[in-house]
């Protein structure tokens, strides 16, 4: 069952609506297909004209849909083989980051990401995304392991941010998340990264320093959530809005900006209604993306993402 947000109210209106004659026409003799069949067009219009049109706080939302594909899903539908390996080797296990080697396209890759859950027990032992030291330590691990056997990274980021509470602050999360962003600058091999849903922060970038930077269409990608922008600047959430319009958040204004390379469409109405195709998409262009990257050197690959990531900062 769709879970609808709040501007998308017309459309569930239209959708419940057909559900309705559905269901009175099961065992019915009278021939509603027409009707049925103008109230689907008419749905389907509302539906694209909808997500053609929305602003950056209502992409958050759609970026936060709590049945948006998260990292378990993408894997199911767009790699095959998958073997995770967990632990830092020095504190523990984190749910929140995941990753292990895996086959895209048939090509052997590490792939890294965050995992938000998808229910409530999920969420809390994948901690919402947010991801601990032991988490960005165990990436640093697997980015090590993708070096040495000479296989391309790919990571999935979907995270709010890195988790803010005292044991993780205790445990080093800023050192951590700086060196994990250095093992991503530091890679001999081609390294792509996908902002699948939420990018917030260092908790993002820390799996996100690739030389290609993919975005699906209704992701957004912030160094601050624009609730915490707006509680800064106006002293209260309720202006998440005009911050999320003022932080240029959406893959369509940090492609103009050139801190993202490439827009992966996702299904009308979002990536929630057809995970499945949402995954084969994004894997298809994770998959062109290896190829062209493919044919660097391990120097090269090293310039090209500072060279990237100057030019951002220039």
């Amino acid at each position: 069952m769709i879970s609808y947000l709040e501007f998308e109210k017309p459309v569930a209106e239209l959708e419940q609506r057909i559900a309705e004659l559905r269901a009175a026409a099961e065992g019915d003799d009278v021939d509603i297909s027409n009707e049925l069949q103008r109230l689907e067009l008419k749905s389907s219009a509302l539906l694209t004209s909808t997500y053609e049109t929305l602003t950056p706080w209502q992409k958050t939302q759609v970026a936060r849909h709590p049945s948006r594909p998260h990292f378990r899903d993408y894997v199911e539908y767009a790699f095959d083989e998958f073997v995770p390996l967990g632990g830092d080797r020095s504190y523990g296990e984190d749910e929140a980051i995941l990753g292990g080697f895996a086959k895209l396209d048939g090509r052997k890759v590490v792939l890294i990401g965050h995992e938000k859950g998808n229910d409530t027990a999920s969420r809390l032992r994948h901690n919402f995304g947010m991801g601990k030291p032991e988490g960005y330590r165990k990436a640093i691990r697997l980015m090590e392991l993708a070096g040495r056997f000479d296989l391309p990274v790919v990571t999935l980021v979907d995270t709010s941010g890195a988790f803010p509470g005292v044991e993780a602050e205790e445990r080093g999360q800023a050192e951590a998340i700086a060196r994990s962003t250095e093992a991503c600058l530091a890679l001999p091999v081609p390294m792509v990264a996908a902002i699948v849903g939420e990018g917030g922060s260092g908790g993002a970038v820390a799996l996100a320093s690739a030389e290609r930077v993919l975005m699906m269409e209704h992701a957004v990608y912030s160094v601050i959530s624009p609730e915490g922008c707006a509680s800064i600047l106006w002293r209260t959430a309720e202006k998440a809005p005009d911050a999320a319009e003022a932080m240029k958040v959406t893959a369509q204004d940090l492609e103009g900006l050139g801190v993202i390379d490439r827009i992966v469409a996702e299904p009308v109405g979002g990536a929630h209604r057809d995970p499945r195709a949402a995954a084969t998409s994004l894997g298809d262009a994770i998959a062109e993306e290896l190829d062209k990257l493919g044919r660097h050197s391990a120097d090269e690959h090293k310039r090209m993402r500072e060279e990237r990531f100057l030019r951002i900062a220039g």
